[in-house]
């Protein structure tokens, strides 16, 4: 079974009867509460303010029981009781643009209905913790992993998504194309020794 928990990296205000209506986006990264709000919450309430939308009330990260991020996801206010096509893709054109992956979801809260979005495609690939030979890991270090991954895939961003699990460590990477970036990552998967049985998979 699938059983997650709720990390809150951002207080929810309590909602009170009023005209005002809200949306939950579901953000399909796994990012931690930090770089949640860096990549996605601090942009998006710049711009909801900006453009007098409404405001950012919350934001969570979803964990599984494993400890390894599910997704994340915001809650925005917006300022009228009838929100407009207009605004919804406003908000997801900004969401799109700072790098939501395929797979995201905007719910409006009132009616249910949902706008699913995103363009980047996600790459996890899952490292083997417990089976390799002691000298792998003793020599080999997955900070060069991450490395020479972003190097491959022309990522010049900073930021490393990664989940350090019991028997695996998971490497998140995003980009316009899995099957890019699988192509381009497969000979160093191949060669280098700490990569060795490890697991590669679509996230998005």
């Amino acid at each position: 079974m699938n059983f997650l928990k709720k990390l809150l990296g951002m207080a929810k205000t309590k909602k009170s009867p009023s005209d005002e209506s809200y949306i939950v986006v579901t953000l399909n990264d796994k990012l931690m509460p930090i770089d949640r709000g860096e990549i996605y919450g601090d942009p998006l309430e710049e711009f909801l303010q900006a453009e007098g939308i409404g405001e950012l009330t919350g934001g969570g990260t979803m964990q599984h029981a494993s400890g390894e991020i599910e997704y994340c996801d915001l809650e925005i206010c917006i300022n009228t009781d009838s929100l407009n096509d207009r605004q919804i893709k406003m908000i997801i054109d900004k969401l799109e643009s700072n790098g939501a992956p395929k797979g995201s979801v905007l719910t409006i809260e009132k009616t249910g209905e949902k706008w699913p979005f995103g363009q980047k495609e996600g790459l996890a690939l899952y490292l083997d913790g417990e089976n390799l030979e002691d000298d792998v890991y003793k020599n080999c270090d997955s900070n060069f992993v991450v490395e020479e991954i972003k190097r491959l895939i022309s990522d010049k961003s900073e930021l490393v998504r990664y989940w350090q699990g019991e028997k695996e460590t998971g490497l998140y990477f995003y980009g316009d194309s899995f099957d890019v970036m699988y192509k381009s990552i497969a000979p160093f998967i191949n060669e280098y020794p700490l990569c060795k049985g490890a697991r590669i998979v679509k996230i998005a």
